[in-house]
């Protein structure tokens, strides 16, 4: 799946089926859903929750706690906006 058909299977009701965990919290992010998005990310273990859990703290504004996650996911704190970190997470799941 590309970025783009990622980006437009949010017109849609549900999340693409078989994706992970970390796409379905963007999913859900995207969808206005930030609550749905980060009880998902608690739930995923390692480097890749981690990093979708800092840019939800982030989104959310408490960077103390964005910070954290993003030393938990061995990730830089982002500088760019929001809309370029989700792509850029979005793609790197892609990709995987």
């Amino acid at each position: 799946m590309t970025l783009s058909e990622f980006r437009s299977s949010l017109q849609e009701d549900e999340a693409p089926a078989g994706i992970s965990s970390a796409l379905r919290a963007l999913w859900q992010d995207a969808r206005g859903n930030w609550d749905g998005a980060h009880e998902l990310a608690q739930g995923i273990d390692g480097a890749v929750g981690a990093w979708v859990h800092a840019y939800l703290h982030r989104k959310e504004g408490d960077n103390p706690n964005a910070a954290y996650w993003y030393r938990r996911a061995g990730q830089p704190i982002a500088s760019d906006s929001l809309d370029e970190e989700w792509d850029r997470i979005a793609v790197a799941l892609l990709t995987e």
